[in-house]
């Protein structure tokens, strides 16, 4: 009896022993998988969480970029965005703001570049088609890593300038009349500086744009927009 139960205890001692290493394996398995999507899921937190009331990204329109890509305003959540409007056949005005928005890019850090995106978005969709776009994004030289160059609907367009701020009026001769406005958006699409200086550097407004990348937590707190 005594060496039965002898034999009964080392079963039982090896069985435990046996259940204690996969659990420790199991453990060790998820450890290293959390450590590898760590930022995947806070990113996908933060996204499943409810869009504040004056976010841009609450407007629902369809988009198309210089690549041809469809997208929404919300697919750019996450981190802050650059974002101001313009149309390919305006000669002066256009031109000279899509350059003062790669002097902000050119004055930011290679790491900062990759935590700011930055996007361009036609008044004139009727005109400037997919072509149109690439043509854009390849005069200018503007990399597709951070550059989106884009196109949508009419009626999409007005309700985004709007909630930009920025004004716009369809001209007799097909041109258009328009504020000239760079918009620096949180990662929640909240509104937290503007610029209508072009053709040179906004320090104050570079400064923003730093503030949103280092602080991001920060400026996602801000209710009201930075005046100009």
């Amino acid at each position: 009896m005594k060496r039965l139960n002898s034999l009964t205890t080392g079963l039982l001692f090896s069985a435990s022993c046996l259940l204690l290493a996969s659990a420790t394996s199991v453990l060790a398995q998820t450890a290293d998988g959390s450590a590898s999507s760590t930022s995947a899921s806070i990113t996908a937190t933060a996204n499943a969480k409810p869009l504040p009331g004056n976010s841009v990204y609450k407007i629902a329109a369809t988009l198309s970029n210089q690549n041809n890509e469809s997208f929404t305003l919300a697919d750019k959540r996450g981190k802050p965005v650059l974002v101001s409007m313009f149309y390919n056949s305006c000669e002066f005005v256009c031109p000279m703001l899509i350059e003062s928005m790669r002097l902000v890019e050119k004055d930011l850090t290679p790491a900062e570049r990759d935590n700011l995106s930055m996007m361009l978005i036609t008044f004139d969709p009727a005109r400037d088609d997919t072509q149109t776009l690439q043509s854009v994004a390849s005069k200018h030289e503007l990399n597709s890593k951070h550059w989106t160059v884009a196109r949508t609907d009419t009626a999409s367009v007005r309700k985004i300038s709007a909630a930009l701020g920025i004004q716009y009026r369809l001209l007799e001769n097909g041109e258009f009349n328009h504020t000239t406005v760079m918009v620096l958006l949180d990662a929640d699409g909240k509104i937290i500086a503007r610029t209508q200086k072009i053709g040179g550097t906004d320090p104050a407004f570079v400064k923003q744009v730093r503030k949103a990348l280092q602080n991001p937590s920060i400026n996602m707190t801000q209710k009201s927009p930075v005046p100009n």
